[in-house]
């Protein structure tokens, strides 16, 4: 279908650091609004606010503006028919007290120029300073559409005055996110360790740093370690952003001891550049081990059987849409629940495909209904 007109449409969030979860959920939100603009018959066109521009644009071939420039932002914003903020994470204070400004800021300059504004996804909290409430209460209200990726982010909304009927729930974004068809370069075409020769289930492992002492990371690694003495396996570490990650998955790898007496092995994956290449390891796996939101979305996304470890109430809220519960938490894990819980998936890995595949279409439809209102809404503009 030929495009009978074009939006442009300013995207709002953390881009530009390389954090694989993030960048998955802008390639996720681009992909949706193409698709759907190109069946509205509307070219959407997309301006990224980054940290880093060039790479934006050289990644994902949009145009892109350095997200603390201001005067680039404005122009932006003035230039568009609207602004979409999200998803991920944006509006909490948990990491600190620039998250929440910096991102109703934005939408609040947009609100200033008349443009219609768009919340996509987000999971909203913790917000634990009372004094941003109102103020993004007072934000919200004036955005055409609000959906949130979990109840507990919506709930949150509505104790801030958001009625209930203005927030939409909706999955995070990535879960609509697909692997291109055709081998798109971008997308990675190797296997992930030839030396097996795919004989070895492969076990995808996303670990970040999160208790100081490391606690979890240490039972973890006696958990995989156990597990490979049970089965032979490869297990292959899976950084989601670096370089804390990397350095994380060789924390729990350094503590694995000798797998390979057992006829198992272990390999690490080097650093990525599209969100593609990532999810394209993922589908390779036969399991996931993740403490990473989206190392388990990406799973579920590809069908692969998945043991989430719970360091965020997000954890749970995403595994709880599947119908499943974290394997355990950062603070109390044990290895041996990891080891057999791991071996009954992986023995059991098509029951599991055939138990989830029905949740998993219906999250992968429902991730898309944000694009769709948000073309219908910019359409009904003019």
């Amino acid at each position: 279908m030929v495009a009978a007109s074009s939006k442009t449409i300013v995207l709002s969030g953390y881009y530009g650091y390389r954090n694989s979860g993030d960048e998955a959920v802008l390639q996720s939100i681009l992909s949706a609004l193409e698709q759907e603009g190109r069946a509205a018959g509307t070219e959407i066109i997309p301006v990224v606010l980054s940290v880093d521009p060039e790479w934006t644009s050289r990644t994902y071939g949009v145009k892109a503006v350095h997200r603390m420039k201001l005067t680039e932002v404005r122009n932006a914003i003035k230039n568009s028919d609207g602004l979409i903020s999200g998803g991920g994470s944006l509006l909490q204070d948990a990491t600190g007290l620039g998250s929440i400004p910096y991102y109703l800021g934005i939408i609040k300059i947009a609100q200033w120029m008349g443009k219609p504004t768009f919340i996509y996804a987000q999971g909203v909290g913790p917000v634990r300073r009372k004094l941003f409430r109102p103020v993004i209460a007072s934000v919200f209200r004036r955005c055409e559409y609000i959906s949130v990726r979990d109840v507990e982010s919506a709930e949150l909304l509505r104790s801030m005055g958001i009625r209930k009927d203005d927030v939409h729930v909706v999955p995070d974004p990535v879960m609509g996110m697909a692997l291109p068809e055709g081998g798109d370069p971008q997308a990675g075409t190797g296997s992930p360790d030839s030396s097996d020769s795919g004989k070895l289930p492969v076990v995808g492992v996303s670990v970040r740093f999160w208790n100081a002492e490391r606690t979890e990371l240490a039972k973890l690694a006696e958990g995989l370690a156990s597990l490979s003495r049970r089965i032979p396996v490869h297990i292959r570490f899976l950084p989601f952003h670096f370089p804390g990650d990397d350095e994380a998955s060789r924390f729990v790898m350094d503590r694995l001891g000798n797998v390979a007496e057992h006829g198992s092995t272990v390999s690490i994956a080097a650093e990525t550049e599209h969100p593609y290449e990532m999810l394209r390891e993922v589908s390779r796996c036969r399991l996931l081990v993740g403490m990473r939101l989206h190392s388990l979305i990406y799973a579920a996304s590809q069908e692969v059987p998945l043991l989430g470890v719970s360091y965020d109430p997000k954890i749970d809220h995403f595994l709880g849409r599947l119908g499943s519960v974290p394997v355990g938490t950062a603070e109390e894990l044990d290895p041996r629940i990891v080891a057999s819980q791991a071996e009954r998936l992986l023995l059991e890995d098509g029951v599991w495909r055939k138990s989830h595949a029905p949740k998993i279409s219906e999250l992968k439809r429902e991730a898309r209904i944000p694009a769709q209102r948000i073309v219908e809404l910019l359409e009904s503009k003019g």
